[in-house]
């Protein structure tokens, strides 16, 4: 019998693609497999951020856009070190475009558009970039030049989170946390699935529940803490479909 070998053989053996999807800053989808940038963390493709000139700026799409560039459609290799802790149904990997030995986790890193956190304890120093992002940091690169807080921060609506970049006077604090924590969040384009944060969905271990637009009662929610591009990017960040949504859905 050969199957365990074998199967040990498929888990370990990096993901190759002749185009890999970039879904936002951080996460590229691979076949069917949608791997997380081990050791990174880029805005989320809701959250708004200030840029240097004190404008709204969607740095959420930048951070895609600048992942994207940097593949700009070549093969990419992913070294697969587990579940991803924070996004359900991601790998964390460390990815490499084809002929590159820079990693596309280093490489947003040193561009500005990501910030490290930390890794899978198995990727070791391939995801320590704690260097590269102090060196962005001291160069205003990417987001660093403008205003923002961690996507980490911003997922958990901290409102009085720590401001980051070279553009938070203290003078402009209380408009800068007004434009960064929205009391009616913008939908960036395409992203049409609403999500809020509910008490009665942590009992089932999620952050809150999602609408999509087919939902009957979906025009009628309260303003939403999220927006999301897809049902998989919702339920990856810890959303359900809204019981009543499935409900209706289901008499169709």
């Amino acid at each position: 019998m050969r199957i365990l070998p074998l199967l040990f053989l498929l888990l370990t053996t990096p993901a190759i693609a002749a185009e890999a999807i970039v879904k936002d800053g951080d996460t590229i989808q691979i076949g069917s497999v949608a791997y997380k940038l081990a050791g990174v963390d880029a805005p989320e493709m809701d959250q708004p951020c200030v840029d240097e000139h004190a404008d709204n700026w969607t740095c959420g799409a930048d951070a895609r856009d600048r992942l994207a560039k940097l593949i700009n459609k070549r093969e990419v290799r992913c070294e697969d070190f587990g579940e991803d802790k924070i996004y359900q149904n991601r790998r964390a990997g460390i990815c490499t475009v084809a002929g590159e030995t820079l990693s596309l986790n280093q490489a947003m890193i040193q561009s500005g558009y990501g910030i490290s956190i930390e890794a899978p304890a198995k990727a070791g120093a391939k995801a320590s970039f704690q260097a590269d992002e102090a060196a962005a940091r001291d160069k205003r690169q990417g987001l660093w030049r403008g205003c923002f807080v961690t996507p980490a921060d911003f997922r958990a609506k901290t409102a009085d989170a720590k401001l980051q970049g070279a553009s938070c006077p203290p003078a402009n604090e209380k408009a800068l946390r007004a434009a960064l924590f929205p009391a009616d969040l913008p939908m960036p384009s395409g992203c049409n699935i609403r999500a809020k944060q509910v008490r009665r969905a942590k009992l089932t271990g999620n952050v809150g529940v999602y609408l999509i637009p087919q939902c009957q009662n979906y025009a009628t929610q309260p303003k939403p803490d999220r927006w999301f591009c897809s049902e998989d990017d919702a339920r990856a960040a810890g959303y359900r479909k809204a019981l009543n949504c499935q409900a209706s859905s289901s008499r169709k």
